[in-house]
């Protein structure tokens, strides 16, 4: 297991590498860049889009000045100012020179500052992790304890009224877009025309720091019950039912009828047999799950929730095309997304240890 584990981390770098090149080979031909940026806001046209605009409107005036600038609304600005941009952002220097400079720089855990915020990237991440990281633990955690019980008392009961209605519920809970859910709740529960049970914004409260040390930890689930519920909503369906087939497809092997006719308890047989086998394929899935609603599902949650967390950060950093901060959150979450991938291959080791990625690799 050991080389297996060695040639999976060997096998982090060319994949991570790949990664990083194909988004910055994609981000070149990408209109709007930092230079641009820069211009737009030194206009007063706020970004770039702005000073888009302003060219076609522009672009029949005669009493304009020509420029050969290749940055659209940089007209009025002196090239020494323009040359001085590409030269703070790194623009002077080629494409190729830049990239390698690039992976440099994270092969050592530098991911340099922001180009419009002054503040290193690494100190960003730190300020808006514990906002994804209480989403993404929390809804998977709850995900998982709620699924694989529910999905094991589905197969027990297939074909019962309770797995009709079970089935039904989470379909439905399934089928409610996650913002949708989240609205309902701030309208229900967070002051909107019903109760003001919940906070409406923010992980914590103004005076968090002056509670006691069992307070806080109140306060903090207080503030976090409704983000994490409209995150996790549609996570139940897809484990739960992945979980009732898993278990379904094995109390139907010859193996538990041996043991049923051996005499074996119900429970004996399930958690004893069934479930070591059957939860393979749920595990599978867990790092994809985790991923999932830690980067990708937090967005939406968070602007409705006013909170600061790492999908707004990536959200904004697109748009103003602040690089340091797109390709830094990326390199840290491909990094991040490998080693879980690494994880989830042990805990199928770890669940059966039958399994031997050597020698099925060999």
């Amino acid at each position: 297991m050991g080389a297996y584990i060695v040639r999976r981390l060997l096998l982090i770098i060319p994949t991570l590498l790949g990664i990083m090149l194909i988004n910055f080979a994609l981000v070149q031909f990408v209109p709007g860049g930092p230079v641009e940026q820069a211009i737009a806001r030194a206009q007063g046209e706020g970004d770039v889009f702005g000073g888009f605009a302003g060219a076609g409107n522009d672009a029949g005036n005669s009493d304009l000045p020509s420029n050969d600038s290749q940055y659209v609304g940089a007209r009025g600005l002196p090239p020494e100012f323009i040359a001085e941009l590409e030269r703070e952002f790194g623009f002077d220097k080629p494409p190729v020179e830049r990239f390698l400079n690039m992976i440099w720089n994270y092969m050592r855990f530098d991911f340099g500052e922001s180009y419009f915020r002054s503040i290193s990237v690494i100190e960003l991440i730190k300020e808006k992790l514990p906002v994804s990281i209480t989403l993404g633990l929390w809804s998977t955690l709850i995900a998982y304890l709620v699924s694989i019980p529910l999905g094991i008392r589905k197969a027990v009961k297939d074909g019962t009224s309770f797995d009709t209605w079970t089935s039904g519920a989470i379909i439905a809970a399934y089928a409610i877009p996650g913002f949708l859910f989240a609205i309902l709740l701030l309208v229900l529960f967070a002051g909107g025309s019903y109760w003001q049970i919940f906070p409406l914004r923010g992980l914590t409260s103004d005076n968090f720091d002056q509670l006691s040390p069992l307070g806080k930890v109140a306060d903090y689930f207080w503030h976090i019950t409704l983000p994490v519920l409209a995150s996790t909503i549609s996570a139940f369906a897809t484990l739960t039912l992945l979980t009732k087939n898993s278990f379904l497809d094995e109390i139907k092997k010859h193996y538990v009828i041996t043991a049923r006719a051996k005499g074996l308890s119900e429970s004996r047989v399930l958690y004893g047999h069934v479930f070591r086998n059957a939860m393979l394929i749920v595990i599978a899935g867990f790092p994809a799950v985790f991923i999932g609603v830690f980067f990708g599902g937090s967005l939406i949650i968070e602007t409705i929730f006013s909170l600061d967390g790492l999908g707004r950060l990536g959200f904004e950093a697109a748009v103003a095309r602040d690089y340091p901060i797109v390709f830094g959150t990326l390199f840290i979450f491909g990094l991040i997304g490998l080693l879980v991938g690494i994880i989830s291959d042990l805990m199928y080791v770890l669940v059966d240890p039958r399994i031997d990625f050597e020698r099925r690799e060999g």
